[in-house]
């Protein structure tokens, strides 16, 4: 069976992308918002890929993607007691930037030592994570600077040909609403909106 051929069981994607991201690859896969760019968190040679892939900066972080508290509280030095509060009480998808990543890449982080964190669940790329065991770098699929793809169907050839993996699942779903909130917590409590 290839790549392009539908497979019916999603299970068989998942093992596929697994493979991929074992062996120190790059996916392409759909993430509880918009389709991202994907690798494991704390494999510095494949993060460093997706930043050559999306042709963006190294001093602009990325996101990472969580399937856990667990997993979270491994990824950062303190989770603020504000933070599990909102991830309560979100009802749409919430990226938390915290203080200082820990456990992940440091290509990862901010240059002051932050790290944006989402926590997923119920969805294709929560799976994923899951299974990995490992934080999931999730960046939109798009060259740094381009419009941000809301499906499949918009992302370039480009970025398609760029990753080792496309993943099946979730190509011919609805186009997202937008991406995710983003907010900047502080361990003192404050907290910043970055992105509605």
């Amino acid at each position: 069976m290839t790549q392009n051929e539908v497979l019916k069981d999603s299970a068989e994607d998942i093992r596929r992308a697994l493979e991929t991201l074992r062996r120190g690859g790059v996916i392409l896969y759909p993430t509880d918002t918009v389709w991202g760019i994907g690798s494991d968190a704390t494999d510095s040679a494949a993060v460093r890929r997706i930043y050559d892939i999306k042709r963006r900066p190294d001093s602009k972080a990325l996101i990472t993607l969580v399937s856990s508290e667990v997993m979270l509280e491994r990824s950062v030095a303190e989770v603020p007691e504000v933070a599990w509060q909102l991830l309560d009480v979100a009802v749409e998808p919430l990226t938390v930037v915290y203080d200082k990543g820990s456990g992940v890449a440091p290509e990862l982080l901010a240059p002051d030592g932050s790290i944006g964190i989402r926590l997923v669940r119920g969805c294709f790329a929560a799976e994923l994570c899951r299974r990995l065991g490992r934080p999931l770098v999730s960046t939109s699929a798009n060259i740094a600077g381009e419009p941000t793809p809301m499906s499949f169907g918009e992302i370039s050839r480009e970025i398609l040909e760029a990753v080792d993996y496309v993943c099946l699942t979730g190509r011919t779903d609805a186009p997202a609403a937008k991406a995710s909130s983003v907010i900047r917590l502080g361990c003192d409590g404050t907290v910043k909106i970055l992105r509605k």
